[in-house]
Parts: C-alpha cells; structure tokens; sequence
C-alpha cells in the first residue's frame, strides 16, 4: 500500500473516531436521568349530599318498625320463657310423684307378700278350709269373721295396687308429655330470641350509617312526631274526664316504676338494673303487692278493661294493635314506661303512641 492510500485510510479512521464519539456523547445526553416530575394533585372526595328531611321521615319509620318488631319478638320471648319454667315446675312435680308413687307400690308389694307367705307356713290351706276342720263352733264364728275381714284388706290391697299402678302409669304419660312441649317452648323461645337480636341488630345498623348531625335531626323528628300524637290525644278532650286518685297500691306502683327513670333498656329483663316495657310494669305492681302478668300481651288479656276517661295513676295504657307495648299511667296526661333499646326508661306523653286500650291491675 502507498503512503497516499494509508494517509486517506489514517484520516478516514480518525473521521470515523470523531463519528463514533459524536454520537456517543449524543447518546449519553438522551438516556441521562430524566427530571423529576411533579406527584399528581389528588382530587378530593365529594362530600355527601345532606339527607333531606324525608329521607330521614322514611328512616324514622323503618326504625320504629324495626323496633315494633323486636318489641313483639320479646313478648313471644318472655311468654315462652314463663311456660317453659312452668313446664319445667310441672315435671319435678310429677317426678315427685313418680317417687312416692313407686315408693307406695313397693310397700303394697311387701304387705302382699307377707300374705302369701303367711298363708304358706299355714299348710298352703286356705282359711276357709281350716275353719272348717275347727271342732269349736265359736271359735269357728270367730275366725268366719277374720276370714271375711281378711278377704276384705286382701282385696283393699290388690284395688290400691291397681290404682297405684295406674296413677305411676298416667304420672308417666303426663310427664313425658310436659317434657315434649317443653322442649317445643325451648325452640319457640330460642327462635323469638334469634329475631329479637336481628331486628335490632338491623336497626342499629341502619342509624350506623347517619352522620352525628343527621342522628340530632332523627332525634327531633322523633320528638316531633310524639308532641304532634300526644297534642292530638290531649285536644280531643281526654284530660277533662280523668279525675280518679290513683289506689294505695297503685301508689306503690308508680313511684317503683318512676325509681327506675333513667335506666337502660334491655329486651327480657325485669329489673333490678335493666327492664324491657312489660319487665317495668309487672315488676312495679309486684313491688305494690300486686303480682300481674308477665308481657304487655298477657296484661291486655288478662286484666280489667277500663275505659280512658276513668283511669287513674297505676293503671296500664297498652300500645298498638298487636299489645306489643306497654307504659304505667302516672297523671297529668303521661306515663313511665321503658321504650325501645338505646333508650332508658323515661316519662312521655301517653298519648304519644297508639293507644288500644287500658288495663287495671289492682280492680
């Protein structure tokens, strides 16, 4: 190769040199670190609309059905409960029964057997048989005599026997039949319990869901919905015809039942630091000495009807068409009663519920 031909290849390499650290440098500035960007403006969360007035109405309402159910479930549970302990009470008494029963046909067992064993050592004869081998005509009366008073106990004993036997017999019958509805009340009972934890639960659930401000205009609506029943009731009138004084034992009831203001509420208890609505009522008449029934249902049924112009402190105003509630009249328009869970027990206008009918413990 000339020295022409390598001084062209010499300068074409270094032009490729100076090529190849061209781009180089140009490549080493498009991949550098790219400039931190700016982190994305987060839009805030839309505040949810305010609830209007009837929506919460419509809330006010599914929660006093809720609460209306869960109030009839508790008097299906504290009736179930009364029978399956007056259940329980019937078969201990039968079993007792049963005991002194067998006991009894034990002992006629033995006096039976001494008989026959008697009758044994005596040769196997009879009694007849042996007052007739007797060679003494009185002592022949005689024994004719204890030979008929002998007959007479021998057929005592197999008669009560029998009767033993079949009282044992019917003692079992009866007991075995109280144990099969004991166990249907258990299930009523059980059932009624799993309805009133779930209506409560789903009323809870549904005020869970109210912001603070909107449980303070529940709470009013509520308020509102009970002066507005309570100021109907007292413009038809109703005052002006009750004057009766309450009994002295209706005067016992209430001041218990007005005791107990400002105590919570619980489905099925009856005091001394919880009540349900019938718990309140029957408990306050029990402490006047005065025991009723057990549930609002049962007070209603019961009971004395009165009419609403002659009731008088003491007396029950029964709620709703169904008897699912239950408030102690204490005058002056009003009542103590235990409402509704989350609430405790309070005074209100008697006139602010549905009344069916009142009821006197004490007529």
């Amino acid at each position: 190769m000339g020295s022409g031909k390598r001084s062209l290849t010499t300068a074409a390499m270094a032009l490729a040199c100076a090529c190849v650290c061209a781009v180089l440098a140009s490549s080493g500035t498009a991949y550098a670190s790219p400039e931190p960007k700016p982190a994305p403006t987060r839009t805030p969360a839309a505040t949810p609309p305010p609830v209007s007035n009837k929506d919460l109405e419509e809330v006010r309402k599914k929660l006093d059905k809720l609460y209306h159910d869960a109030a009839v479930a508790t008097d299906a549970y504290n009736a179930a409960e009364e029978r399956v302990e007056k259940q329980s009470a019937e078969i201990v008494g039968l079993a007792q029964e049963i005991v002194k029963g067998q006991a009894k046909l034990d002992e006629l067992k033995d006096r039976a057997g001494a008989a026959a064993r008697a009758q044994y050592r005596g040769g196997g004869l009879p009694p007849e048989a042996r007052l007739w081998l007797s060679d003494d005509p009185q002592e022949f009366l005689d024994g004719a005599g204890r030979v008929r008073q002998g007959e007479h106990a021998t057929d005592g004993l197999l008669d009560e026997m029998t009767r033993t036997q079949q009282d044992l017999r019917q003692y079992a019958k009866d007991a075995s039949a109280q144990w099969r509805k004991l166990e249907a009340e258990r299930e009523a009972k059980a059932a009624a319990k799993k309805k009133v934890k779930q209506r409560i639960s789903d009323a809870e659930k549904l005020e869970s869901r109210l912001e603070k401000k909107e449980k303070e205009r529940l709470a009013k609506l509520e308020e509102e919905a009970a002066r507005q029943a309570q100021s109907a009731w007292l413009g038809s009138g109703v005052l002006a015809d009750i004057k009766s004084d309450a009994s002295e034992q209706g005067k016992k009831a209430v001041k218990y039942a007005t005791d107990q203001i400002g105590k919570p509420y619980e489905w099925g208890a009856e005091g001394p630091s919880t009540f349900d609505c019938s718990g309140l009522t029957s408990q306050a008449w029990a402490a006047a000495g005065h025991p009723i029934p057990r549930t609002s249902q049962e007070q209603w049924k019961q009971l004395r009807h009165v009419d609403v112009k002659d009731m008088r402190p003491g007396d029950l105003i029964i709620y709703f068409d169904d008897a699912s509630h239950v408030g102690m009249y204490i005058g002056d328009g009003a009542i103590v009663h235990a409402p509704r869970p989350g609430r405790t027990v309070t005074i209100t206008g008697a006139g602010s519920m549905r009344i069916l009918g009142v009821v006197r413990p004490d007529a």
